[in-house]
């Protein structure tokens, strides 16, 4: 039985049993619920009593939480007397949630059952009435489209298009085609001329991926409804910026250097690599599913939303923690995943299934989503057939919510080759490269997200292999080569040495580039630019310091806080700095404050939902106002900073005032220091990020305050540009490279230029070789980026000078778009004549 408790407070009393056998019957008695409800009085037994709510509590009490949902009027008050009477230490474990009774009891319900803490439980409770919005939203907009859009949306507007990135329509540009499209009211539909198939709805993440779009190929985009024109003008931007990717070929394996032994097994290359460990056989159990038919597909259908926003924060979450870790483009597959949650043809057939068919909620969905698999492996392109891989991760994901099932967590003592059927780009993110050292699966494909996942992280994976790999016992010693295909089984002594040997060589190349890393990043005339890397914890510092990173430019410290139920302590933020500082010895190392709000939220720290969370109570305006939590964070670094070089930085400032209020804390916090003789260095630096078009603006007010700025190009762009970064309509207007953008930056190295202080870039923009040109010709002194990309970059700083860049940045503060920034960039590298 789930820990933590609900208790259900109504005027009511068969109201509240009424909600209690509902919610019971859903989660099959797997969480404990209490009502208290109604008052003893024959002639008028609506009412609450204080004391009947305290016992509820009692009798459902747990450690984990106890949920409290009332219905109105006195119900908030006798709910609120109750928690008077009960000991400080129990009150503290119990909450007061203002979600609607019946549906918020549902909600919470199934939540608890999946092992979800008391904040994910909340969360759930709060955000319950999206399923009946989700429901009545769809039935609205087929009265629409049967009535007001057939009258009042004009002619069909048509235009055609030629897909020239690498892949075509794949997920992650079906993704931003995806999302771009259902941002708009019009009908839109999309289909491939090459292969003459049938118009598809374009906000169908499914129906357009399974265009089989490819480089090449010529799509017609209809649009009818009244903003036919500016979604069509917004999808041609979209396909003729290559939906954000580049145009180079995908890199070949070449397999001159394969050693011309005889495997036991051969399968495909799908990530390059020598690798000899013992096997671990990986086999998760499938989720168990039983048919029945229900009688209440309400019921069913609102269970089935909630396992869909559990599963959407989930994904969410994982693509958040896969960018910081193997970088943004590598993440990006996750917005296919939520988009697939969210894809309105598939829906509509589990609605099918659900309120015609009667199926219950599993079973509705594993139908829908077998279908669909069958249509990826029916396709002739090999690259979309692997897209089979993602549906199957998304699909398990929303059963095991469903069900209550699981996942086996995957705990290796030692280094081994994981042997499986298939894995899912959500089990390989997980993987610790140290542990797992290599990959042999029987499904999947050198295309697949999997496989490049596990090629970012530099795990060797050879899949297609025959079943019997599956047979073989754990601790089987195994080898196998990524770059041939090749695997062995109980491999000799000679073949041993002869695959050592290539490893040696290949792990020898990588050193010898990794060392080229290792050294400065300085422009064909000399001057050299630190370049330093984001990270957001211990593991991320491993991998920046390999990778070459001179320091850490920016510790986002919000990764301490989420997935907790409380904020972390003064020492275990002490233990995570240190360990990092111990890392950098003497490098840089500069740590972020506490930045939540906006995309991050973190439901105990009392962050409530806001209409523009971008523009809300987050960054250090949340730290001024929760001076306790903020005191804690910054006696934590004070007391790690000792034979180190770290930095403080305040997110978030638009105002002299505001880092003037934080260093007065941050003072108080010294002085306290001080007095307790706790060593912390004096001299540390104190810096701000600029992200807030008016901290640009006053940047020489605010330069008279700190040591460093530090310029955020993800927050600046989107407030620059005025445009939600979030949202896939408006997104391509927050381009770090625009001329508004750039003059912003501009204009804030100069203010720090007469102020003496150094000025550093943070934001995604770091990572764009093509951005380098720019950022040294307007004056950036350093970059912090992702550490995947250090050696990208220091390979373009090697090769310009400072002439050549302040040259070509003065040219881009002309122009009047990002794309023709862009176009100015490439023109000039691609002249030596500079």
């Amino acid at each position: 039985m789930a820990a933590i408790a609900i208790v259900i407070v109504s005027h009511s009393r068969q109201l509240a049993e009424g909600v209690r056998e509902l919610a019971t019957q859903m989660v099959r008695g797997k969480v404990k619920l209490a009502i208290a409800a109604g008052i003893d009085d024959p002639q008028n037994p609506l009412g609450t009593d204080a004391m009947q709510v305290r016992e509820a509590i009692e009798s459902v009490y747990s450690d984990d939480g106890v949920l409290v949902l009332m219905d109105l009027g006195s119900a908030l008050m006798s709910a609120e007397m109750a928690l008077e009477f009960l000991p400080d230490e129990r009150r503290d474990k119990v909450y007061l949630c203002e979600a609607p009774l019946v549906e918020g009891a549902i909600a919470a319900a199934v939540a608890a059952t999946t092992g979800s803490n008391i904040e994910r439980v909340i969360a759930e409770a709060r955000e319950a009435l999206a399923a009946k919005a989700a429901q009545l939203g769809s039935q609205l907009s087929l009265v629409e489209d049967k009535g007001q859009k057939t009258n009042d949306r004009g002619q069909t507007k048509e235009i055609h298009l030629i897909i020239r990135n690498q892949l075509g329509l794949h997920a992650r540009p079906a993704a931003k085609f995806v999302a771009t499209a259902a941002h708009f009211q019009s009908q839109i539909e999309v289909r491939n001329i090459t292969k003459g198939t049938e118009y598809v709805r374009a906000d169908s993440i499914n129906q357009v991926a399974t265009l089989g779009v490819r480089q090449g190929h010529e799509i017609a985009i209809a649009a009818r409804g009244t903003d036919a024109d500016e979604a069509l003008e917004a999808l041609q931007a979209l396909v003729e910026d290559n939906f954000g990717e580049s145009d180079r070929v995908l890199e070949s394996f070449p397999l001159t250097s394969s050693p011309s032994l005889s495997p036991d097994l051969q399968g495909i290359p799908a990530s390059p690599g020598i690798a000899i460990a013992p096997a671990f056989l990986y086999c998760p159990t499938p989720v168990q599913l039983a048919e029945r038919l229900s009688a209440d597909p309400q019921t069913e259908w609102q269970q089935l939303q909630v396992a869909l926003q559990i599963a959407k924060q989930e994904i969410r979450s994982l693509r958040q923690q896969t960018a910081s870790q193997i970088g943004d483009s590598e993440a990006a597959i996750f917005d296919a995943h939520v988009l697939f949650l969210e894809d309105p043809a598939l829906l509509d057939t589990v609605r099918q299934n659900i309120f015609e068919r009667h199926l219950n909620a599993e079973v509705a969905w594993h139908e829908a989503v077998e279908k669909l698999t069958t249509t990826y492996r029916q396709l002739e392109d090999p690259y979309l057939r692997s897209r089979v891989a993602d549906v199957t991760d998304v699909g398990q994901r929303v059963l095991r919510r469903l069900t209550g099932s699981n996942l086996t967590a995957l705990e290796l003592t030692h280094p081994v080759i994981l042997v499986a059927p298939d894995l899912t780009p959500s089990d390989v993110t997980k993987l610790d490269p140290e542990r797992v050292l290599g990959i042999c699966m029987t499904h999947g494909s050198a295309t697949s997200h999997s496989a490049i996942v596990a090629k970012t992280l530099g795990i060797p994976v050879v899949v297609g292999l025959t079943p019997e790999v599956l047979k073989l016992r754990d601790e089987t010693c195994l080898a196998l080569d990524g770059e041939s295909g090749k695997v062995w089984i109980d491999p000799d002594e000679d073949t041993i040495a002869t695959l050592q040997s290539k490893r040696d060589r290949v792990q020898a190349a990588k050193q010898k580039a990794l060392a080229t890393a290792q050294q400065p990043a300085i422009t064909r005339d000399g001057k050299p630019i630190p370049i330093l890397a984001n990270i957001s914890g211990i593991a991320d510092a491993k991998v920046a310091l390999n990778l070459g990173a001179e320091g850490v430019g920016v510790m986002r410290t919000e990764f301490l806080y989420l997935d907790r139920t409380i904020a972390p302590s003064e020492e275990e933020q002490l233990a995570v700095y240190q360990a990092i500082a111990q890392l950098m010895d003497t490098r840089p190392f500069i740590i972020r404050t506490l930045d939540v709000g906006g995309d991050k939220p973190v439901p105990y720290l009392g962050l409530s939902p806001e209409t523009n969370p971008f523009l809300g109570w987050r960054g250090i305006r949340f730290c001024l106002d929760r001076t306790d939590i903020f005191k804690t964070q910054l006696r934590a670094i004070l007391r790690a900073s000792p034979g180190h070089k770290i930095k403080i930085m305040f997110p978030m400032i638009s105002t002299v005032a505001e880092v003037r209020q934080a260093k007065a804390i941050l003072a108080e916090v010294q002085s306290e220091l001080r007095q307790a003789n706790i060593p912390f260095d004096e001299a540390m630096e104190v810096g701000i990020m600029v992200e807030v078009p008016s901290a640009a603006a006053i940047a020489d007010r605010l330069a008279s305050e700190v040591n460093f700025f530090s310029l955020g190009t993800n927050d600046l762009s989107q407030y620059v540009m005025a445009c939600d970064r979030t949202n896939a309509k408006v997104a391509a207007l927050a381009d770090a490279l625009h001329p508004a953008v750039l003059r912003t930056i501009q204009q804030t190295v100069q203010a720090a230029r007469e102020a003496g202080i150094w000025v550093g870039l943070c934001g995604e923009l770091a990572a764009d070789p093509l951005a380098v040109p720019i950022l040294l010709g307007l004056g950036i002194d350093e970059l912090s980026l992702n550490p995947q990309k250090i050696g990208e970059v220091k390979g373009a700083i090697a090769q310009i000078t400072i002439t050549e860049a302040q040259a070509i940045a003065q040219a881009a503060l002309k122009l009047d778009s990002a794309a023709s920034v862009r176009e100015l960039v490439a023109a000039s590298l691609g002249n030596n004549n500079l």
